[in-house]
């Protein structure tokens, strides 16, 4: 069986390979350039982002006053992340037996700027969580999701 994540970075690939202008391709009758500008959206209103899967790491700390420490660390570097418009998405998993603990998506694609971010998450750098950085090919769309998210919550975590 194959690694779901696996399948998705040789879907990303094959994307790459597509031919740039389809033959049948027809315009948008409802294009915004004003957003396409704003968004660094491509012909098809994508762009690279870069999407981090956080999973358990390999620390074995049983202070547990630290550990909850570095995840008030990993919270407020969320929240500065997000007030610098430089992380769109972040979010816990469920309960699962993979180990997933949670995921990124940057406003980016250079993962060495990304690797920056993280370097100065202590959970991660205490290596309580990994960061597995992979680049990915969405919607540009997506960067507008942080200023409806700023306006649906109740009580800031």
């Amino acid at each position: 069986m194959y690694n779901p994540l696996y399948i998705l970075y040789l879907f990303t690939l094959m994307f790459f390979f597509l031919p740039k202008q389809d033959l049948n391709a027809q315009s948008n009758p409802n294009l915004d350039t004003a957003l396409v500008k704003i968004y660094g959206a491509d012909d098809y209103g994508m762009k690279m982002f870069t999407f981090v899967l956080l999973t358990s790491g390999d620390s074995t700390y049983s202070d547990k006053d630290f550990v909850q420490k570095c995840f008030k660390g990993h919270l407020l570097n969320i929240q500065a992340l997000v007030k610098e418009g430089k992380l769109i998405v972040a979010g816990p998993f469920g309960k699962n037996d993979k180990q997933y603990r949670g995921l990124f998506i940057f406003n980016s694609s250079e993962t060495t700027e990304v690797k920056s971010f993280l370097d100065r998450d202590p959970a991660i750098e205490n290596h309580i969580l990994k960061a597995e950085i992979i680049p990915w090919y969405g919607s540009a769309a997506l960067s507008a999701y942080l200023e409806i998210a700023d306006k649906i919550w109740k009580v800031k975590p």
